[in-house]
C-alpha cells in the first residue's frame, strides 16, 4: 500500500490529528534553523603590568574590526589594584578613546561599579561618550564586591547593594533632564541637574548579576543582565533567565526585551585539539590570577595545596561546556544550547592571555560564527553541525 492509498483510509480525526503533528514538527525545525544570537566583544583580564610598547593596542584593533565586522557591542570593565585587570580602571576614559575609532558598535562599561562614583559624575561623564560616539553610550552597574577596591571610598562598601539601585534610578533621572534634588554643603538640599544633553533619550542599563536576587531586582526595574558562568551550571542559568523575565513581566516591563548578555572566554581556530593546546596555559594563568583575588582577600577558598590539579580540572571545565573555545562548528552548537537557554548574546572575553595576533587571527573565526547566527542568515546556523570529533 503506497502512502496516498494509507492516507485515504484515514478518518477526519486521523487527519486532523496528522496535520496538527506536522505543523508542530515544520515550526520546529523552522525555529531550530533560525536562531539568532549577537556577538559582543568583552575585555577584563589583561595583565596591568604588561604596559610594554602598546597596551592598549589590542583593544583598539579589536575594536576597529568588531566595528567593521558587524559585532554589535565592546565592553570595558572597572578593575583596581591587581594584575587581574590591571590595564581597566576606568570604562569612562577607555569608552572615551574607543568612541574615536568606531562607527557603529556600542560603547559598554562592563561592568562600572557604581558605589563608588557620584551619580551625577556618572551621567554627565556618559553624556559626553554618548555625544562623541553618536549615541551609541550604554553601561552595565555593579556593586563590586573586592573590599580593596573600596579603599577608594570605604564608607560605601557596607551599604553597596542597595546605593547601586538607588544611583541606578538617580541617573536615569538625570539622563532624562530631570533636575534632582541632592545633598549639597552641610547636607542642604541642592537641585541639578547635567550637561550635556546625551543624544539618547534613554540610557541603555545593564546590571551584573550573579545572585537570584540581584537577577530579580534588575528585572524589577527594566535594566538588562550582564553574567557569567562562573558559579552556577547551565540549567540554574535557564531558571534565572526564567525569574529574570517573570519579574520584568510582574513589574510591567515587556520580558522579551530584557536582554541576557553572557560573558564566554573565546578562541576559535580549525582543529578542537589545536586550540585545547594553544589556550590551556593561558587560561590556567588566567584563573591562578583569578584566585589571587580570593587570597589577596585572605579567603582561604583560594588556597589549594595542589594548584596545578586544581587549576587542570577547572580548565577542562571551561573548555567543555563554559567557554567559545574551540571550532565554528563546535561553539555553533554551544551558542545553540545557550539560545535555549534564554540567553540573547554573548559577550566574547578576548584578553585572557593569548597574544595579539593569535587573538586577531581568532577574531576573523569568530566572525564566520557570528555571521551564522546574524538574522536572514537562511538556516546556516542549523547547517553548522558538530562533527564527530567534537565534544560541544
Amino acid at each position: 500500500m503506497d502512502l496516498q492509498e494509507r492516507l485515504a483510509q484515514l478518518t477526519p480525526e486521523q487527519r486532523r490529528k496528522l496535520a496538527a503533528k506536522l505543523a508542530d514538527a515544520k515550526k520546529a525545525k523552522a525555529d531550530e534553523a533560525d536562531v539568532v544570537m549577537d556577538f559582543t566583544l568583552f575585555f577584563f583580564s589583561a595583565n596591568g603590568r604588561d604596559t610594554g610598547g602598546d597596551p592598549y593596542g589590542l583593544l583598539l584593533e579589536a575594536a576597529r574590526f568588531g566595528d567593521g565586522h558587524g559585532f554589535k557591542a565592546i565592553w570595558t570593565p572597572e578593575r583596581h589594584f591587581g594584575d587581574f585587570g590591571g590595564l581597566y580602571p576606568n570604562p569612562t576614559v577607555l569608552a572615551a578613546a574607543l568612541a574615536m575609532v568606531t562607527k557603529r558598535m556600542q560603547l559598554r562599561a562592563g561592568s562600572l561599579v557604581l558605589p563608588l562614583h557620584h551619580p551625577i559624575r556618572v551621567a554627565e561623564d556618559w553624556s559626553v561618550i554618548d555625544n562623541l560616539s553618536g549615541g551609541r553610550a550604554a553601561i552595565s552597574f555593579a556593586t563590586g564586591w573586592h573590599t580593596h577596591d573600596y579603599v577608594i571610598d570605604p564608607a560605601a562598601f557596607r551599604d553597596r547593594r542597595e546605593t547601586l539601585f538607588r544611583h541606578i534610578e538617580v541617573v536615569r533621572r538625570l539622563w532624562s533632564g530631570e533636575r534632582v534634588t541632592l545633598p549639597g554643603v552641610d547636607g542642604a538640599p541642592t537641585p541639578a541637574a547635567t550637561l550635556p544633553r546625551p543624544v539618547q533619550d534613554t540610557l541603555p542599563i545593564w546590571v551584573t548579576a550573579t545572585s537570584p536576587a540581584t537577577w530579580e531586582r534588575a528585572g524589577a526595574i527594566g535594566a538588562n543582565i550582564l553574567t557569567a558562568l562562573i558559579a552556577m551550571e547551565a540549567d540554574q542559568l535557564g531558571e534565572l533567565v526564567r525569574r529574570y523575565r517573570q519579574t520584568r513581566a510582574k513589574h510591567g516591563h515587556d520580558p522579551r526585551k530584557g536582554v541576557v548578555s553572557l560573558m564566554l572566554h573565546t578562541y576559535i581556530g580549525d582543529d578542537r585539539e589545536a586550540v585545547k593546546n594553544l589556550v590551556r596555559d593561558p587560561m590556567k594563568r588566567y584563573l591562578s590570577q583569578y584566585l589571587d583575588q580570593f587570597r589577596a582577600m585572605g579567603d582561604p577558598a583560594g588556597d589549594s595545596r595542589d594548584e596545578d590539579t586544581l587549576l587542570g580540572f577547572a580548565f577542562e571545565r571551561y573548555f567543555r561546556d563554559r567557554s567559545l573555545m574551540g571550532t565554528v562548528e563546535g561553539c555553533a552548537a554551544t551558542i545553540r544550547r545557550m539560545q535555549a537557554l534564554g540567553v540573547d548574546e554573548v559577550a566574547c572575553l578576548l584578553d585572557f592571555g593569548l597574544d595579539r595576533d593569535t587573538v586577531m587571527a581568532g577574531l576573523a573565526r569568530l566572525n564566520d560564527l557570528r555571521q551564522a547566527f546574524a538574522p536572514g542568515a537562511s538556516g546556516s546556523a542549523h547547517d553548522l553541525a558538530p562533527s564527530m570529533s567534537e565534544n560541544p
